[in-house]
């Protein structure tokens, strides 16, 4: 059984108008139904690269969430403030901290009671 259907499209890949014999034609050629292919895939391994990234990236913050008392490298992460800010609001007492050695461990409560009201 034949078809006389004749659809007017505009090709993915190349952007020219073709006349697609089925409803499903995406392309005007195999040429460009290779390279779209192509495309295709590239995109898709992108979008998974990018989310691979993201996760890694919030991974730390992650794992800075779950500590209860921390230094002052993983509290700068917490407030995305820098160690330098933490050290000073720590010599000027608005920030309680404890110092081991050399050390300093600051509690998360804390942390968390600066920014309640």
């Amino acid at each position: 059984m034949s078809s006389n259907i004749r659809v007017n499209r505009v090709c993915q890949y190349c952007r020219r108008d073709f006349v697609a014999k089925k409803t499903t034609s995406q392309t005007c050629s195999d040429h460009c139904a290779k390279m779209f292919y192509k495309v295709r895939q590239r995109a898709a391994k992108m979008e998974q690269s990018d989310s691979e990234t993201l996760a890694i990236k919030a991974k730390p913050i992650e794992e800075v969430k779950i500590k209860e008392f921390l230094n002052i490298a993983d509290a700068s992460k917490l407030l995305g403030v820098s160690r330098w800010t933490l050290q000073r609001l720590i010599k000027r007492r608005a920030l309680p901290a404890i110092k081991f050695g050399n050390h300093t461990i600051i509690s998360r409560q804390r942390i968390n009671d600066m920014f309640t009201l």
